[in-house]
């Protein structure tokens, strides 16, 4: 027997002092029940008068008529309902109805501050499970000792002092789901803090689950267009996959997730942002700008700003994929942005410090791996079976001084299906958005292409990569032949025309457009500062003659051999026009008719 047994109190509380027979036969029941004489003591509690209250050490016994009716209820719950009769149904309840012992597990609090509290008892909690401190705080088992269990905080800790009773709640932490909560910005507990008032929600759903099997998942074939066209063309996303957007700070990356989601806009995919340690005036700029483009109805903002506790940060992008789960179980197609990692694992390590785990490589605490790969594997492209619903994770990651090589970083490369790389120079120099082709790779690769993309792209990740080597190359040599001096302005031309202002995402057809045009050199000749001029007329000018074709390549993603031609004939006759003119069309010439 244990020293804590040996040390065991009963207090038994009511409003009226129990008999001497009643006395007895709860002594007799103690020694039967812990193997031993426990003292007895009494304490007068007038809110309890119709019945006693036995507690001993972490246990608590409710012989209370409100807990003998809670007893009835639960016991009524769990009846078969199938019988013809109700009457039958609560004869058997009330016969076979004895009130049982009600055993509950309660803790004392040892230390409380800094976001995290330490609990002694609760010997049979479990890691992740809620529990309920004083004042209605709660908080979440996070670390379990021989002695105590360390829990974080959810709330004020005002009123949590060392002492005070902690219970268990016999439940994991969860999120609050449903249809309701599209165009809402809500906090990591799911609350709405966009001031429109309460979400009705459909379901709620366990923040921490199992990631689907690899006989749950099928193939990632889909794709999940960025409107981006160095991206769509190169590293092209599909649905179910997770793609890396990694690089410094300020150099495009929640640029990147913002155009992506406004680009699903009448696409039918679910948008999810997390906002993890963010100033709560640039989540409210991303709202407004993505209500301004249309795409708030079809997006959820989960919000865990830097003023929010450290323990909201850590559970937000975990609640946030509930929420998408939610949808994709129902067969939605879901796109989530995580924006960013980096300050979730700096959440997740102050909280280990905290609770005093010990700090491995760059502080960070052994399982920090873990912390991100149990998230990311949620996504995934679900079997028929399952409802063939999908989930794509855009995680962000920001380096230092374009470091790829640190802790984190390295971590989420490992778990992802590839990454964009941006790079700072790039960036600076006016390429945006500033996608490093030498770095950046996608991992699911053509599979998740249309096969008009797939026609058009062709060469250009090549030509690129050949053009950033030469430029590196030539740029101490002041004599260069004509073959590389055509080589370095058709390079530097494809650098230009992937330029792309934010929030004006293209349609598919667009891009088709300009890469056959531009990978069959139509556009050498154009001077390089007129080239973006030249991309809006020549797209104009060609839609305007194949608007079928266009139409049919944005609704089957489908180029056939004579669309090709047709796209690429327009696009020299527009050239050649352009040239003639110096770049000033006459806008009473007309082109000669094509397929219309």
């Amino acid at each position: 027997m244990s020293n804590e047994q040996k040390t065991l109190r009963a207090y038994i509380y009511s409003d009226t002092e129990p008999t001497p027979e009643q006395s007895g036969r709860l002594e007799s029941f103690l020694e039967r029940t812990y193997g031993e004489v426990i003292p007895l003591r009494w304490t007068r509690t007038p809110a309890i008068h119709d019945g006693f209250r036995l507690e001993v050490g972490p246990d608590v016994y409710d012989w209370t008529l409100e807990g003998r009716v809670r007893q009835f209820q639960s016991r009524v719950n769990r009846m078969d309902s199938g019988m013809n009769s109700f009457v039958p149904l609560m004869r058997k309840v009330v016969a076979g109805f004895s009130p049982a012992v009600v055993r509950e597990e309660k803790g004392e609090t040892v230390f409380v501050g800094d976001e995290i509290a330490r609990v002694r008892g609760l010997p049979g909690v479990q890691y992740g499970e809620v529990v309920e401190f004083a004042g209605g705080v709660h908080g979440m088992v996070q670390d379990l000792r021989d002695d105590s269990v360390g829990c974080i905080l959810f709330g004020a800790e005002g009123d949590i002092t060392e002492g005070s009773i902690v219970k268990r709640t016999g439940r994991t932490a969860g999120m609050p789901v449903g249809i309701k909560f599209l165009g809402r910005v809500v906090n990591a507990l799911g609350e709405p803090i966009d001031g429109k008032g309460p979400i009705e929600h459909d379901d709620f759903r366990p923040i921490e689950v199992a990631a689907p099997g690899i006989m749950d998942r099928q193939a990632v074939n889909e794709p999940m267009e960025t409107g981006i066209l160095s991206i769509d063309s190169m590293f092209p996303i599909g649905r179910g996959q997770r793609e890396l957007i990694i690089g410094d700070r300020q150099t495009g990356k929640t640029a990147i997730a913002i155009d992506t989601i406004i680009n699903q806009n009448k696409r039918n995919v679910i948008c999810i942002y997390v906002a993890i340690g963010q100033k709560a005036s640039s989540v409210a700029q991303i709202a407004a700008n993505l209500e301004a483009h249309g795409a708030l109805e079809h997006t959820i903002i989960v919000s865990a700003s830097a003023s929010d506790p450290a323990a909201e940060q850590y559970i937000a992008p975990y609640a946030a994929t509930a929420l998408g789960e939610h949808f994709m179980h129902t067969g939605r197609d879901v796109l989530i942005v995580y924006d960013d990692l980096s300050k979730h694992a700096i959440a997740y390590r102050a909280l280990s410090l905290l609770l005093e785990r010990s700090p491995g490589r760059e502080a960070f605490p052994g399982d920090v791996f873990y912390l991100h790969s149990r998230l990311l594997e949620r996504s995934a492209h679900l079997s028929d079976e399952l409802g063939g619903g999908s989930m794509t994770a855009l995680p962000i990651i920001e380096t230092q001084a374009g470091d790829v090589s640190a802790y984190i970083p390295t971590n989420v490369i490992s778990i992802t299906d590839g990454q964009i790389y941006l790079e700072s120079n790039l960036f600076f120099s006016g390429q945006r958005p500033a996608v490093n082709v030498g770095l950046s790779v996608s991992r699911v690769g053509g599979a998740a292409q249309t096969k008009a993309m797939k026609q058009s792209a062709g060469s250009l990740r090549i030509d690129l990569a050949q053009f950033r080597e030469m430029e590196a190359f030539t740029q101490f040599s002041s004599d260069l032949d004509e073959v590389t001096k055509r080589q370095l302005v058709y390079g530097q031309g494809l650098m230009r025309l992937l330029r792309q202002d934010q929030y004006k995402p293209f349609s598919q057809h667009r891009m088709v457009i300009l890469l056959i045009a531009a990978l069959n050199h139509t556009m050498e000749n154009v001077p390089i500062d007129d080239l973006l001029t030249y991309r809006e007329r020549l797209l104009e000018h060609v839609e305007a003659q194949h608007d079928h074709i266009c139409r049919r390549i944005d609704r089957n993603g489908k180029l056939l051999d004579r669309d090709k031609e047709l796209l690429l004939a327009s696009a020299k006759e527009f050239a050649e026009r352009w040239l003639r003119h110096g770049g000033e069309l006459d806008e009473g010439e007309e082109a000669p008719d094509g397929e219309r």
